[in-house]
């Protein structure tokens, strides 16, 4: 890891698939990031982040953990609405990007385009979104042995979501 890569974040966390970096501005969160395993820890600079970290934390301890954070906004108005929708699908549940955009009325890409487009990962828990045919893509990324699938398939794991074990999200599609 280069010292500037770590520089921008308030807080680096080690969490079972590598980190999460935190980023604030003042007394908000300002973004999360999934971070791969060449980082490493970073003890909190502020309160906020101290928070974040915490509670991060308490999520990878028991996936029931619900956040609460100051975050700072971010987005547009469909964003929104889309980030919305996601919040408030139940832990060990999905819903597919076709659902997620019904409810809302608008089409699958955009809500797929919207979920990659998230600052609060874990906060706005858009690994509960997949495709109708399987785990679809995350934070833009859609490489099937990729690092951002591998968080997803663990989050899921972790989230005990029924027909999605480890097993059957890593089994070659």
């Amino acid at each position: 890891m280069l010292e500037s890569e770590a520089a921008i974040f308030s807080a680096i966390v080690s969490v079972p698939f590598g980190y999460i970096g935190v980023r604030s501005e003042g007394n908000f969160i300002s973004e999360l990031v999934y971070l791969p395993p060449r980082f490493q820890e970073k003890a909190p600079t502020d309160k906020i982040s101290e928070q974040a970290a915490q509670q991060i934390e308490s999520y990878i301890e028991q996936a029931d953990f619900r956040f609460k954070l100051a975050l700072k906004p971010a987005g547009s108005v469909f964003q929104h609405k889309v980030w919305n929708a996601i919040s408030s699908i139940p832990r060990g549940e999905v819903r597919t990007y076709g659902q997620i955009a019904k409810h809302i009325q608008s089409a699958p890409r955009a809500v797929g385009q919207a979920c990659g487009a998230n600052w609060y990962p874990l906060v706005i828990p858009c690994h509960r979104v997949t495709a109708a045919a399987g785990l679809g893509g995350f934070a833009h990324h859609d490489d099937e042995t990729g690092f951002h699938l591998g968080v997803k398939r663990w989050l899921l794991t972790h989230e005990q979501v029924a027909g999605y074990t480890q097993e059957s999200l890593w089994a070659a599609k």
